[in-house]
Protein backbone atom coordinates (compact mmCIF):
# COMPACT_ATOMS: atom_id res chain seq x y z
CA UNK A 1 0.00 0.00 0.00
CA UNK A 2 2.53 2.50 0.54
CA UNK A 3 4.49 1.62 -2.92
CA UNK A 4 0.57 2.34 -4.10
CA UNK A 5 0.85 5.52 -2.71
CA UNK A 6 4.46 6.68 -3.48
CA UNK A 7 3.82 6.10 -7.42
CA UNK A 8 0.33 8.25 -7.11
CA UNK A 9 2.20 10.81 -5.54
CA UNK A 10 4.67 10.44 -8.42
CA UNK A 11 2.67 10.42 -11.18
CA UNK A 12 0.44 13.59 -9.92
CA UNK A 13 2.59 15.64 -8.01
CA UNK A 14 6.28 15.19 -9.87
CA UNK A 15 4.75 14.37 -13.45
CA UNK A 16 5.96 18.47 -14.51
CA UNK A 17 9.18 17.52 -13.18
CA UNK A 18 10.36 13.92 -14.69
CA UNK A 19 8.16 13.73 -17.28
CA UNK A 20 9.37 15.33 -20.35
CA UNK A 21 12.92 13.91 -19.75
CA UNK A 22 11.85 10.22 -19.22
CA UNK A 23 9.72 10.75 -22.36
CA UNK A 24 13.13 11.78 -24.38
CA UNK A 25 15.63 9.48 -22.57
CA UNK A 26 13.41 6.33 -21.34
CA UNK A 27 12.95 5.58 -24.95
CA UNK A 28 14.53 2.89 -27.13
CA UNK A 29 14.18 4.80 -30.15
CA UNK A 30 17.42 7.11 -29.47
CA UNK A 31 20.51 5.90 -31.65
CA UNK A 32 23.72 6.82 -31.47
CA UNK A 33 23.52 9.69 -34.82
CA UNK A 34 19.74 11.30 -34.07
CA UNK A 35 19.70 15.27 -34.32
CA UNK A 36 18.13 16.77 -31.46
CA UNK A 37 14.91 18.96 -32.03
CA UNK A 38 14.71 22.40 -30.67
CA UNK A 39 12.10 21.14 -28.22
CA UNK A 40 14.69 18.46 -27.37
CA UNK A 41 17.54 20.80 -26.56
CA UNK A 42 15.86 22.52 -24.49
CA UNK A 43 14.29 20.05 -22.47
CA UNK A 44 17.86 18.92 -22.10
CA UNK A 45 18.63 22.12 -20.96
CA UNK A 46 16.12 22.05 -18.58
CA UNK A 47 16.38 18.91 -17.54
CA UNK A 48 19.25 16.43 -17.82
CA UNK A 49 21.68 16.96 -14.94
CA UNK A 50 24.38 17.66 -17.12
CA UNK A 51 22.40 20.14 -19.57
CA UNK A 52 22.98 22.98 -17.93
CA UNK A 53 26.78 21.97 -16.94
CA UNK A 54 27.72 21.79 -21.20
CA UNK A 55 25.75 25.28 -22.08
CA UNK A 56 26.61 27.43 -18.67
CA UNK A 57 29.86 26.10 -17.50
CA UNK A 58 31.88 27.22 -20.34
CA UNK A 59 31.00 30.85 -19.84
CA UNK A 60 30.46 30.38 -15.90
CA UNK A 61 34.77 29.41 -16.37
CA UNK A 62 35.39 32.56 -18.92
CA UNK A 63 33.90 34.86 -16.47
CA UNK A 64 35.27 33.87 -13.39
CA UNK A 65 37.70 36.48 -14.13
CA UNK A 66 37.52 40.20 -14.70
CA UNK A 67 39.06 41.50 -17.56
CA UNK A 68 41.57 43.83 -16.84
CA UNK A 69 41.02 47.28 -18.01
CA UNK A 70 43.23 50.15 -18.98
CA UNK A 71 43.21 53.43 -20.69
CA UNK A 72 46.46 55.06 -20.82
CA UNK A 73 45.73 57.98 -22.34
CA UNK A 74 43.17 59.84 -19.48
CA UNK A 75 42.59 59.79 -15.72
CA UNK A 76 42.75 55.96 -15.50
CA UNK A 77 41.87 55.69 -12.53
CA UNK A 78 38.13 57.81 -13.05
CA UNK A 79 37.58 56.53 -16.31
CA UNK A 80 37.82 52.91 -15.31
CA UNK A 81 35.92 53.20 -12.89
CA UNK A 82 33.28 54.95 -14.37
CA UNK A 83 33.39 51.55 -17.53
CA UNK A 84 33.07 48.75 -14.66
CA UNK A 85 29.95 50.93 -13.15
CA UNK A 86 28.02 51.23 -16.28
CA UNK A 87 29.14 47.93 -17.27
CA UNK A 88 27.50 46.40 -13.78
CA UNK A 89 24.44 48.55 -14.37
CA UNK A 90 23.27 47.16 -17.51
CA UNK A 91 24.20 43.56 -16.14
CA UNK A 92 26.30 42.94 -19.59
CA UNK A 93 28.03 39.41 -17.72
CA UNK A 94 24.59 38.14 -17.73
CA UNK A 95 23.69 39.43 -20.67
CA UNK A 96 26.34 37.96 -22.45
CA UNK A 97 26.08 34.66 -20.45
CA UNK A 98 22.95 34.11 -21.60
CA UNK A 99 23.60 34.59 -25.13
CA UNK A 100 26.47 32.12 -25.15
CA UNK A 101 24.68 29.38 -23.17
CA UNK A 102 21.82 29.38 -25.76
CA UNK A 103 24.23 29.52 -29.05
CA UNK A 104 25.60 26.35 -26.97
CA UNK A 105 22.35 24.60 -26.56
CA UNK A 106 20.63 25.32 -29.88
CA UNK A 107 23.53 26.58 -32.58
CA UNK A 108 22.99 30.21 -32.63
CA UNK A 109 21.25 32.88 -30.36
CA UNK A 110 21.53 36.89 -30.26
CA UNK A 111 21.21 39.64 -28.13
CA UNK A 112 19.88 42.74 -29.48
CA UNK A 113 19.47 46.27 -27.83
CA UNK A 114 16.68 47.95 -27.58
CA UNK A 115 15.75 52.14 -26.86
CA UNK A 116 12.57 53.43 -25.35
CA UNK A 117 10.59 55.46 -28.50
CA UNK A 118 13.16 54.26 -31.00
CA UNK A 119 12.64 51.48 -33.62
CA UNK A 120 14.71 48.32 -33.59
CA UNK A 121 14.61 49.16 -37.02
CA UNK A 122 16.80 52.84 -37.33
CA UNK A 123 20.54 52.87 -36.69
CA UNK A 124 21.66 53.03 -33.58
CA UNK A 125 22.63 56.21 -32.08
CA UNK A 126 25.62 56.01 -29.91
CA UNK A 127 26.05 59.83 -29.28
CA UNK A 128 22.25 60.02 -27.48
CA UNK A 129 22.62 56.53 -25.72
CA UNK A 130 23.76 57.96 -22.24
CA UNK A 131 20.45 59.56 -21.69
CA UNK A 132 18.82 56.91 -23.19
CA UNK A 133 16.53 53.83 -21.58
CA UNK A 134 17.77 51.13 -23.06
CA UNK A 135 17.55 47.54 -22.15
CA UNK A 136 18.81 44.00 -23.90
CA UNK A 137 17.01 40.98 -25.10
CA UNK A 138 18.84 37.82 -26.02
CA UNK A 139 16.62 35.78 -28.47
CA UNK A 140 16.47 31.90 -29.36
CA UNK A 141 16.17 30.42 -32.88
CA UNK A 142 12.68 30.51 -32.06
CA UNK A 143 12.48 33.70 -31.93
CA UNK A 144 14.23 34.92 -34.97
CA UNK A 145 13.03 31.74 -36.79
CA UNK A 146 13.34 32.47 -40.38
CA UNK A 147 15.55 35.28 -40.61
CA UNK A 148 18.71 33.54 -39.66
CA UNK A 149 18.54 30.79 -42.06
CA UNK A 150 21.77 31.71 -44.06
CA UNK A 151 22.01 32.62 -48.11
CA UNK A 152 23.44 29.06 -49.31
CA UNK A 153 24.21 30.76 -52.61
CA UNK A 154 28.10 29.92 -53.24
CA UNK A 155 27.82 32.87 -55.18
CA UNK A 156 26.55 35.39 -53.18
CA UNK A 157 28.54 38.04 -50.97
CA UNK A 158 26.42 37.40 -48.06
CA UNK A 159 27.12 33.43 -48.79
CA UNK A 160 26.25 31.33 -45.66
CA UNK A 161 26.82 34.94 -43.12
CA UNK A 162 24.18 36.68 -40.93
CA UNK A 163 23.23 39.32 -42.19
CA UNK A 164 20.28 40.76 -39.68
CA UNK A 165 17.77 39.63 -37.65
CA UNK A 166 13.80 39.95 -37.35
CA UNK A 167 11.94 38.84 -34.35
CA UNK A 168 7.96 38.38 -34.59
CA UNK A 169 8.22 39.91 -38.49
CA UNK A 170 10.12 43.27 -36.87
CA UNK A 171 13.31 43.83 -38.55
CA UNK A 172 16.34 45.22 -36.42
CA UNK A 173 19.83 47.07 -37.79
CA UNK A 174 22.75 45.58 -37.76
CA UNK A 175 24.12 48.01 -34.86
CA UNK A 176 21.97 46.96 -32.70
CA UNK A 177 22.34 43.31 -32.58
CA UNK A 178 25.23 40.58 -32.46
CA UNK A 179 24.77 36.89 -33.00
CA UNK A 180 27.36 34.12 -32.09
CA UNK A 181 26.83 30.67 -33.34
CA UNK A 182 27.83 27.66 -31.48
CA UNK A 183 30.24 25.84 -34.78
CA UNK A 184 30.44 26.93 -38.31
CA UNK A 185 27.95 26.34 -40.74
CA UNK A 186 28.01 23.46 -43.34
CA UNK A 187 27.03 23.83 -46.84
CA UNK A 188 23.48 22.59 -47.11
CA UNK A 189 23.53 21.07 -43.52
CA UNK A 190 20.19 21.97 -41.97
CA UNK A 191 20.43 22.00 -38.00
CA UNK A 192 16.64 21.31 -36.75
CA UNK A 193 17.41 22.99 -33.28
CA UNK A 194 18.34 26.20 -35.19
CA UNK A 195 15.72 26.26 -37.88
CA UNK A 196 18.38 27.28 -40.76
CA UNK A 197 21.86 26.61 -42.43
CA UNK A 198 23.37 27.57 -39.16
CA UNK A 199 26.14 26.45 -36.01
CA UNK A 200 25.20 23.52 -34.24
CA UNK A 201 24.12 22.38 -31.03
CA UNK A 202 26.52 21.06 -28.27
CA UNK A 203 23.85 17.80 -27.64
CA UNK A 204 23.94 16.91 -31.40
CA UNK A 205 26.61 14.88 -31.43
CA UNK A 206 26.25 13.38 -27.54
CA UNK A 207 22.26 13.12 -27.74
CA UNK A 208 23.07 8.86 -27.16
CA UNK A 209 25.62 9.28 -24.48
CA UNK A 210 23.63 11.44 -22.33
CA UNK A 211 20.84 8.89 -22.87
CA UNK A 212 23.19 6.29 -21.54
CA UNK A 213 24.12 8.45 -18.31
CA UNK A 214 20.75 8.74 -17.26
CA UNK A 215 20.68 4.45 -17.61
CA UNK A 216 23.25 5.21 -15.27
CA UNK A 217 21.60 7.37 -13.08
CA UNK A 218 18.77 4.52 -12.73
CA UNK A 219 21.39 1.91 -11.62
CA UNK A 220 22.50 4.34 -9.16
CA UNK A 221 18.93 4.71 -7.63
CA UNK A 222 18.31 0.84 -7.82
CA UNK A 223 21.45 0.56 -5.43
CA UNK A 224 20.66 2.63 -3.27
CA UNK A 225 17.10 1.30 -3.03
CA UNK A 226 18.56 -1.95 -1.75
CA UNK A 227 21.83 -1.00 -0.33
CA UNK A 228 20.00 -0.60 3.47
CA UNK A 229 18.52 -4.47 2.91
CA UNK A 230 19.90 -6.97 6.04
CA UNK A 231 20.18 -10.37 5.17
CA UNK A 232 19.57 -12.42 8.57
CA UNK A 233 20.62 -16.22 8.01
CA UNK A 234 18.44 -17.84 10.76
CA UNK A 235 18.84 -21.43 11.88
CA UNK A 236 15.51 -23.17 11.27
CA UNK A 237 13.53 -24.97 13.69
CA UNK A 238 13.34 -28.38 12.16
CA UNK A 239 12.25 -30.07 9.71
CA UNK A 240 8.66 -28.98 10.69
CA UNK A 241 7.85 -25.52 11.41
CA UNK A 242 4.95 -25.21 12.94
CA UNK A 243 3.47 -21.33 13.75
CA UNK A 244 5.42 -20.44 17.26
CA UNK A 245 8.57 -21.03 15.14
CA UNK A 246 7.73 -19.11 12.53
CA UNK A 247 6.34 -16.07 15.33
CA UNK A 248 9.71 -16.42 16.67
CA UNK A 249 11.69 -15.68 13.55
CA UNK A 250 9.31 -12.86 13.41
CA UNK A 251 10.30 -11.48 16.21
CA UNK A 252 14.20 -11.91 15.65
CA UNK A 253 13.46 -9.76 12.79
CA UNK A 254 12.06 -6.95 14.04
CA UNK A 255 14.66 -6.97 16.44
CA UNK A 256 17.72 -6.74 13.57
CA UNK A 257 15.37 -4.57 12.16
CA UNK A 258 14.63 -1.83 15.21
CA UNK A 259 17.97 -1.87 16.27
CA UNK A 260 20.01 1.09 16.29
CA UNK A 261 23.30 2.27 17.69
CA UNK A 262 23.67 1.50 21.13
CA UNK A 263 21.20 -1.29 21.00
CA UNK A 264 22.27 -5.21 21.70
CA UNK A 265 21.38 -7.92 19.49
CA UNK A 266 21.23 -11.59 20.31
CA UNK A 267 21.91 -14.57 17.91
CA UNK A 268 23.13 -18.53 18.11
CA UNK A 269 26.60 -19.04 16.39
CA UNK A 270 24.92 -20.28 13.66
CA UNK A 271 23.18 -17.52 12.43
CA UNK A 272 24.38 -14.51 10.59
CA UNK A 273 23.06 -11.14 9.96
CA UNK A 274 24.98 -9.75 6.74
CA UNK A 275 24.01 -6.36 3.90
CA UNK A 276 23.92 -6.95 0.36
CA UNK A 277 27.46 -7.52 -0.90
CA UNK A 278 27.86 -5.14 -3.84
CA UNK A 279 31.74 -5.69 -4.47
CA UNK A 280 31.03 -6.89 -8.03
CA UNK A 281 28.87 -4.10 -8.88
CA UNK A 282 30.78 -1.18 -8.05
CA UNK A 283 34.29 -1.56 -10.86
CA UNK A 284 32.05 -2.16 -14.07
CA UNK A 285 29.47 0.75 -13.11
CA UNK A 286 32.11 3.22 -12.03
CA UNK A 287 34.43 2.52 -15.73
CA UNK A 288 31.02 2.59 -17.47
CA UNK A 289 30.05 6.20 -15.74
CA UNK A 290 33.27 7.30 -16.52
CA UNK A 291 33.10 5.93 -20.33
CA UNK A 292 30.23 8.17 -20.73
CA UNK A 293 31.23 11.33 -19.58
CA UNK A 294 34.57 10.61 -21.70
CA UNK A 295 32.43 10.23 -24.78
CA UNK A 296 29.79 12.69 -23.60
CA UNK A 297 33.33 15.73 -23.52
CA UNK A 298 34.69 14.15 -26.87
CA UNK A 299 31.63 14.96 -28.17
CA UNK A 300 30.89 18.05 -26.99
CA UNK A 301 34.82 19.44 -27.90
CA UNK A 302 35.36 20.20 -24.11
CA UNK A 303 37.39 18.82 -21.43
CA UNK A 304 36.26 15.63 -19.56
CA UNK A 305 37.91 17.10 -15.96
CA UNK A 306 34.52 19.57 -15.91
CA UNK A 307 32.11 16.76 -16.71
CA UNK A 308 33.73 14.89 -14.28
CA UNK A 309 33.78 17.05 -11.05
CA UNK A 310 37.38 15.81 -10.74
CA UNK A 311 39.57 18.04 -8.93
CA UNK A 312 43.37 18.85 -10.45
CA UNK A 313 45.98 16.68 -8.67
CA UNK A 314 47.90 20.10 -8.47
CA UNK A 315 46.71 23.30 -8.64
CA UNK A 316 46.11 25.58 -11.69
CA UNK A 317 49.37 27.52 -10.46
CA UNK A 318 51.39 24.25 -10.93
CA UNK A 319 50.57 24.07 -14.94
CA UNK A 320 49.60 20.17 -15.02
CA UNK A 321 48.47 19.19 -18.33
CA UNK A 322 44.83 18.64 -17.38
CA UNK A 323 44.99 22.37 -15.84
CA UNK A 324 46.81 23.51 -19.36
CA UNK A 325 43.96 22.01 -21.15
CA UNK A 326 41.28 23.46 -19.13
CA UNK A 327 43.08 26.94 -19.53
CA UNK A 328 43.33 26.64 -23.50
CA UNK A 329 39.60 25.69 -23.81
CA UNK A 330 38.46 28.68 -21.62
CA UNK A 331 40.72 31.08 -23.78
CA UNK A 332 38.61 29.15 -26.60
CA UNK A 333 35.27 30.23 -25.28
CA UNK A 334 36.80 33.60 -24.47
CA UNK A 335 37.68 34.27 -28.13
CA UNK A 336 34.26 33.18 -29.06
CA UNK A 337 32.53 35.64 -26.95
CA UNK A 338 34.88 38.64 -28.39
CA UNK A 339 32.10 40.03 -30.82
CA UNK A 340 29.88 40.34 -27.92
CA UNK A 341 32.42 41.76 -25.12
CA UNK A 342 33.63 44.29 -28.19
CA UNK A 343 30.14 45.44 -28.84
CA UNK A 344 28.81 45.64 -25.66
CA UNK A 345 32.59 47.75 -24.43
CA UNK A 346 31.55 50.24 -27.60
CA UNK A 347 27.72 50.61 -25.66
CA UNK A 348 29.34 51.15 -21.97
CA UNK A 349 32.10 53.89 -23.03
CA UNK A 350 29.29 56.15 -24.69
CA UNK A 351 27.35 55.83 -21.94
CA UNK A 352 30.11 56.31 -19.01
CA UNK A 353 31.85 58.59 -20.55
CA UNK A 354 29.15 60.77 -21.80
CA UNK A 355 29.51 64.63 -21.83
CA UNK A 356 28.13 65.26 -18.60
CA UNK A 357 31.40 62.36 -16.95
CA UNK A 358 33.46 64.95 -19.02
CA UNK A 359 32.25 68.53 -17.71
CA UNK A 360 33.35 66.77 -13.91
CA UNK A 361 36.59 65.66 -15.42
CA UNK A 362 37.45 68.79 -16.82
CA UNK A 363 36.52 70.54 -13.54
CA UNK A 364 39.29 67.98 -12.13
CA UNK A 365 41.87 68.35 -14.69
CA UNK A 366 41.43 71.87 -16.01
CA UNK A 367 44.80 71.95 -17.28
CA UNK A 368 44.87 69.17 -19.28
CA UNK A 369 41.14 69.19 -20.70
CA UNK A 370 39.82 72.64 -19.62
CA UNK A 371 40.35 73.52 -23.64
CA UNK A 372 40.19 70.19 -24.82
CA UNK A 373 36.42 69.16 -27.00
CA UNK A 374 34.88 65.90 -25.92
CA UNK A 375 34.64 64.18 -28.65
CA UNK A 376 38.71 64.72 -28.89
CA UNK A 377 38.94 63.69 -25.58
CA UNK A 378 36.47 60.35 -25.79
CA UNK A 379 38.28 58.99 -28.62
CA UNK A 380 41.51 59.88 -26.96
CA UNK A 381 40.42 57.12 -24.25
CA UNK A 382 38.99 55.26 -26.51
CA UNK A 383 41.65 54.78 -28.61
CA UNK A 384 43.87 53.67 -25.51
CA UNK A 385 41.31 51.87 -24.21
CA UNK A 386 42.55 48.17 -23.78
CA UNK A 387 40.82 44.79 -21.56
CA UNK A 388 43.10 42.01 -21.35
CA UNK A 389 41.58 38.94 -20.11
CA UNK A 390 44.42 37.49 -17.27
CA UNK A 391 46.14 33.98 -17.65
CA UNK A 392 43.79 31.68 -16.71
CA UNK A 393 46.43 29.54 -15.10
CA UNK A 394 47.18 32.46 -12.00
CA UNK A 395 51.18 32.87 -11.79
CA UNK A 396 52.24 33.41 -8.19
CA UNK A 397 53.22 37.49 -7.74
CA UNK A 398 57.13 36.56 -7.63
CA UNK A 399 57.16 34.92 -11.06
CA UNK A 400 54.98 37.93 -12.36
CA UNK A 401 57.66 40.52 -11.29
CA UNK A 402 60.18 38.23 -12.67
CA UNK A 403 58.48 38.52 -16.25
CA UNK A 404 57.92 42.09 -15.48
CA UNK A 405 61.44 42.94 -14.75
CA UNK A 406 62.80 40.95 -17.78
CA UNK A 407 60.52 42.67 -20.37
CA UNK A 408 61.27 46.30 -18.86
CA UNK A 409 64.91 45.06 -19.42
CA UNK A 410 64.16 44.77 -23.44
CA UNK A 411 62.04 47.87 -22.99
CA UNK A 412 65.31 49.87 -21.69
CA UNK A 413 67.74 48.05 -24.06
CA UNK A 414 65.36 49.31 -26.85
CA UNK A 415 65.64 52.92 -26.00
CA UNK A 416 68.93 52.71 -25.23
CA UNK A 417 69.46 51.89 -28.99
CA UNK A 418 67.41 53.76 -30.47
CA UNK A 419 67.28 57.26 -28.70
CA UNK A 420 71.15 57.86 -30.09
CA UNK A 421 69.80 57.34 -34.02
CA UNK A 422 66.91 58.73 -33.82
CA UNK A 423 67.29 62.80 -34.44
CA UNK A 424 64.12 64.42 -34.64
CA UNK A 425 62.97 65.60 -31.09
CA UNK A 426 59.10 64.85 -31.85
CA UNK A 427 60.45 61.45 -33.07
CA UNK A 428 62.00 61.35 -29.63
CA UNK A 429 58.95 62.44 -27.32
CA UNK A 430 57.15 59.32 -28.81
CA UNK A 431 60.09 57.30 -28.07
CA UNK A 432 59.85 58.31 -24.63
CA UNK A 433 55.99 58.13 -24.35
CA UNK A 434 56.27 54.31 -25.79
CA UNK A 435 58.41 53.72 -22.97
CA UNK A 436 56.36 55.48 -20.34
CA UNK A 437 53.39 53.15 -21.29
CA UNK A 438 55.73 50.18 -21.09
CA UNK A 439 56.19 50.80 -17.95
CA UNK A 440 52.69 51.84 -16.98
CA UNK A 441 51.75 48.51 -17.85
CA UNK A 442 53.50 46.59 -14.94
CA UNK A 443 51.17 47.56 -12.24
CA UNK A 444 52.78 44.89 -10.32
CA UNK A 445 55.94 46.65 -10.01
CA UNK A 446 54.61 50.21 -10.71
CA UNK A 447 50.97 50.79 -8.51
CA UNK A 448 51.31 54.63 -9.57
CA UNK A 449 51.62 55.31 -13.39
CA UNK A 450 53.98 57.37 -14.61
CA UNK A 451 52.99 60.42 -16.08
CA UNK A 452 55.59 62.80 -18.02
CA UNK A 453 54.38 65.59 -19.79
CA UNK A 454 55.72 64.19 -23.40
CA UNK A 455 55.24 67.62 -25.37
CA UNK A 456 57.18 69.75 -22.76
CA UNK A 457 60.09 67.08 -23.22
CA UNK A 458 59.82 67.17 -27.12
CA UNK A 459 59.63 71.47 -26.88
CA UNK A 460 62.79 70.79 -24.61
CA UNK A 461 64.46 68.79 -27.00
CA UNK A 462 64.13 70.82 -30.25
CA UNK A 463 65.08 73.49 -28.12
CA UNK A 464 68.39 71.83 -27.21
CA UNK A 465 68.67 70.85 -30.29
CA UNK A 466 68.35 74.46 -32.15
CA UNK A 467 71.06 75.53 -30.00
CA UNK A 468 73.34 72.78 -30.62
CA UNK A 469 72.82 74.08 -34.31
CA UNK A 470 73.32 77.69 -33.83
CA UNK A 471 77.09 76.71 -32.05
CA UNK A 472 77.80 74.89 -34.72
CA UNK A 473 77.31 77.61 -37.23
CA UNK A 474 79.19 80.58 -35.16
CA UNK A 475 82.24 78.08 -34.74
CA UNK A 476 81.38 77.71 -38.98
CA UNK A 477 81.61 81.64 -38.91
CA UNK A 478 85.14 81.31 -36.94
CA UNK A 479 86.74 79.33 -39.73
CA UNK A 480 86.43 75.87 -37.59
CA UNK A 481 85.06 73.34 -39.39
CA UNK A 482 82.91 70.91 -36.74
CA UNK A 483 84.34 67.21 -36.91
CA UNK A 484 81.14 65.03 -37.65
CA UNK A 485 80.05 62.96 -35.07
CA UNK A 486 80.88 58.94 -35.44
CA UNK A 487 78.02 56.94 -36.37
CA UNK A 488 76.22 54.88 -33.46
CA UNK A 489 77.51 51.30 -33.49
CA UNK A 490 77.66 48.56 -30.98
CA UNK A 491 81.21 48.92 -30.77
CA UNK A 492 80.58 52.36 -28.63
CA UNK A 493 78.57 50.73 -25.89
CA UNK A 494 81.51 48.43 -25.49
CA UNK A 495 84.37 51.13 -25.45
CA UNK A 496 82.23 53.07 -23.35
CA UNK A 497 82.01 49.72 -21.02
CA UNK A 498 86.19 49.14 -21.27
CA UNK A 499 86.47 53.10 -20.57
CA UNK A 500 85.29 52.72 -17.55
CA UNK A 501 86.53 49.35 -16.11
CA UNK A 502 89.76 51.66 -16.65
CA UNK A 503 88.43 54.45 -14.86
CA UNK A 504 87.51 51.96 -11.74
CA UNK A 505 90.74 49.98 -11.73
CA UNK A 506 92.59 53.21 -11.47
CA UNK A 507 90.33 54.26 -8.94
CA UNK A 508 90.97 50.68 -6.95
CA UNK A 509 94.44 51.56 -7.59
CA UNK A 510 94.54 54.66 -5.90
CA UNK A 511 92.89 53.88 -2.90
CA UNK A 512 95.28 50.82 -2.23
CA UNK A 513 98.29 53.15 -2.91
CA UNK A 514 96.75 55.75 -0.37
CA UNK A 515 96.44 53.06 2.22
CA UNK A 516 99.61 52.14 2.23
CA UNK A 517 101.18 55.33 3.16
CA UNK A 518 102.42 56.33 6.32
CA UNK A 519 99.78 58.17 9.06
CA UNK A 520 99.42 61.76 8.78
CA UNK A 521 101.27 62.08 12.06
CA UNK A 522 104.50 61.05 10.28
CA UNK A 523 104.55 63.59 7.93
CA UNK A 524 103.72 66.53 10.57
CA UNK A 525 106.82 64.70 12.83
CA UNK A 526 109.25 65.11 9.55
CA UNK A 527 108.05 68.63 8.48
CA UNK A 528 109.19 69.75 11.84
CA UNK A 529 112.08 68.51 11.80
CA UNK A 530 113.02 69.72 7.89
CA UNK A 531 111.95 73.29 9.64
CA UNK A 532 114.43 72.81 12.61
Amino acid sequence: MPQQATQTLAGTWGSSLGGPLSQIFGCDEILPGDVPSYNTCKQIMAYHPLGAKMTDSPITLAQSQRRRITVQKGPEERLVEAFNAEWENLRCDENILNLGRLARGYGIASIALLSEGTPPGRPLDKKSLYDARIGFNVYDPLNTAGSLVLNQDPLSIDFQKVVGIAVNGQPFHRSRTVTLMNERPLYIEYTSSAYGFVGRSVFQRVLFPMKSYINSMVADDLVEVKVGVLVAKMKPGGSIADRIQFLAQGVKRNFVKEAVNGNVIGITPEEEIASLNFTNFAPPHALARKNILDNIATGADMPAIILNQETFAEGFGEGTEDAKRVAQFVNSVRTWLWPAYHWMDDIVQHRAWNPEFYRLIQKEFPEEYGRKGYTQAYYEWVNSFNAIWPSFIEEPESERIKVDDVKLKAVIAAFQVLEPVIGEPQAKGELISWVQDCFNERKDLFPSPLQLDVEAIADFLDEQQQNMQAMQEQGMEEGGEPKAAPPFSARDSVADARREARVAKAVADLTEATGRLPPAKVFTALRRKEAA
